[in-house]
């Protein structure tokens, strides 16, 4: 029987893969509207999330900032770039395959990541069974580094990066993941952020303004909020700073922060949060946030960048 049901579900996703290589433009209107129940307008978007379509298919792909800072070592060396190495997460180093890694020269615990996409990850906590944890990962990364993330994903920005493994220093508790600050930046302006909070145990999402006030129209995907709303930080002004210097080049990304014993990390900055097939809990949100992102002059800098490619 299970092999029956592995035997269908391939059966069930050819037709999607054969549309993803004929019509990558199709296959997003029909996933849009399959994921949020609205119709994709893409010649005059509106909304948000269509926006970030029209980002997802026709920007960021030839965008080779963008696709740099999609990618983490790109990122990193951005951020190195506008003098922010100080803000970077510390590495163990960057790897071409799993068998690379010196786990003997590790301590207890790390962070692996694939540079190329977003997810892919193994997180080994000082409570891990280490043998254990170098199996697995050995498994998991040499399906991650074989795998065109942003064929997966139909996010074409995610193809050109170099596939590599990044070891990076872990920031958590023995048993606990820090807070995540994801700030969203739209036409260098930061907006509205949520909160991650117990990931690994039960997770969390508090959508708010930049002002920290709730934001509660914004959840999506049938996300839960916490019950308690955590504190403004002390630090959050620098972070919201750095999220917009780093968003400066760009109509719209979003750039997540750590804040570990009062010190700030920059983790990653995603372009298409979710694919942009976000179904917001109130759709008022999708419109709210479709005001605030102008794609106009990025759309002129576009076809100048095709134009000087060919």
């Amino acid at each position: 029987m299970a092999e029956m049901a592995s035997i269908s579900t391939r059966a069930n996703l050819l037709p999607c893969r054969i549309i993803k290589h004929i019509s990558p433009s199709l296959f997003v209107r029909m996933q849009y509207l399959y994921l949020t129940g609205n119709v994709l307008h893409l010649s005059h978007p509106k909304r948000y999330t269509e926006k970030l379509q029209w980002l997802r298919l026709k920007g960021y792909p030839f965008d080779p900032l963008a696709i740099q800072c999609a990618g983490r070592r790109g990122m990193r060396d951005y951020a190195s770039s506008l003098g922010l190495e100080k803000y970077l997460i510390p590495i163990y180093g960057f790897y071409e395959n799993y068998e690379e890694i010196p786990f003997s020269n590790l301590p207890k615990s790390y962070v692996l990541k694939c540079s190329h996409a977003s997810g892919f990850n193994q997180i080994v906590k000082p409570t891990d069974d280490r043998e254990k944890a170098i199996k697995v990962g050995k498994e998991k990364f040499q399906k991650f580094l074989a795998t065109d993330y942003g064929f997966l994903t139909m996010e074409p920005h995610y193809s050109s990066i170099h596939r590599e493994i990044i070891c990076e220093k872990y920031l958590g508790k023995d048993n606990s993941l820090p807070l995540e600050y994801k700030i969203h930046v739209f036409n260098g302006k930061a907006k509205n952020l949520y909160l991650v909070s117990g990931r690994g145990k039960d997770i969390r999402y508090d959508q708010l303004y930049i002002n920290w006030t709730p934001f509660p129209e914004s959840q999506f995907n049938g996300w839960r909020a916490s019950n308690h709303l955590p504190e403004r930080p002390a630090e959050f002004d620098d972070m919201v700073a750095l999220a917009e210097k780093l968003a400066a080049p760009f109509p719209f990304v979003r750039v997540d922060f750590f804040l570990v014993d009062h010190k700030i990390y920059l983790n990653e900055m995603t372009f298409t949060p979710a694919k942009g097939t976000l179904k917001f809990d109130d759709d008022s949100a999708d419109f709210i946030q479709g005001k605030w992102l102008d794609i106009s002059e990025y759309q002129k800098k576009i076809e100048i960048l095709k134009k000087e490619k060919h």
